[in-house]
């Protein structure tokens, strides 16, 4: 694939992403600018060299995707992710957050989902897995990275699953949801698009956005990320 041909598809707005990355590593800093400043959809706003800088940049500097590594002296990207999203205040503000990970099964995996993490990318992954990795967070209308964010997810859902006072609140959201907000909510779950969702249906698209939003409303989930996490919870999605 042609990283370097990012043409905006017809229709679409010509603002970019602002990116910002937080790596303690200037050489991986500096292979992602360079990636990222390639593309006219995409735009470099800020880096980072760990937590404690990541969290005073960001309090001054608007990003809409964080590409966030998680093994940082000081403050590590789970704190960060914690404290970023946590200043954003409401659900939904805030960037989404790309965990960057060396291994497969990141032992802060379990971490960085309940901190707000929308996703997981390894840092060796091919150049257009992490150029689409942040197009599809900032859409907001798939599920991020499936060949890793849900081989880690079924990994950590026994631990998902254990009793504690945010498994019972997210029990709780989840049965206050309609019979047809439940059946988009497993859809969700699956991994689908809302065009997919829409034609799973017999749906108009424009409902379908409605009707997520409403669930991601209802469960208090950023994203829909979060939900798939519920989802997982909840014994909805089993490995």
């Amino acid at each position: 694939m042609d990283t370097t041909a990012g043409e905006l598809p017809p229709g679409q707005a010509a603002v970019p992403i602002r990116v910002a990355i937080v790596d303690d590593q200037h050489l991986v800093r500096s292979g992602f600018a360079m990636l990222i400043n390639s593309q006219p959809d995409l735009e470099l706003v800020g880096e980072a060299a760990n937590g404690q800088e990541a969290v005073r940049t960001l309090a001054v500097t608007r990003a809409d995707v964080v590409l966030m590594d998680v093994r940082m002296p000081g403050m590590d990207g789970i704190e960060a992710t914690r404290r970023i999203l946590a200043e954003a205040g409401t659900a939904g503000a805030g960037p989404r957050i790309v965990v960057l990970t060396t291994f497969d099964l990141d032992e802060y995996a379990l971490s960085a989902i309940h901190a707000g993490a929308s996703g997981f990318l390894l840092k060796d992954a091919p150049p257009e897995e992490l150029l689409e990795a942040i197009r599809t967070v900032h859409r907001g209308d798939a599920v991020i990275a499936p060949s890793t964010t849900r081989r880690l997810l079924d990994h950590v859902a026994p631990l998902l699953r254990r009793p504690s006072p945010t498994h019972d609140a997210h029990a709780a959201a989840v049965a206050r949801l309609t019979p047809r907000e439940r059946e988009v909510f497993e859809l969700i779950a699956q991994g689908l698009s809302n065009p997919e969702i829409a034609s799973t249906l017999f749906l108009a698209e424009a409902t379908v956005k409605t009707h997520v939003g409403r669930v991601l409303s209802k469960l208090e989930a950023r994203d829909r990320v979060q939900a798939v996490v519920m989802a997982y919870e909840m014994g909805i999605v089993r490995p």
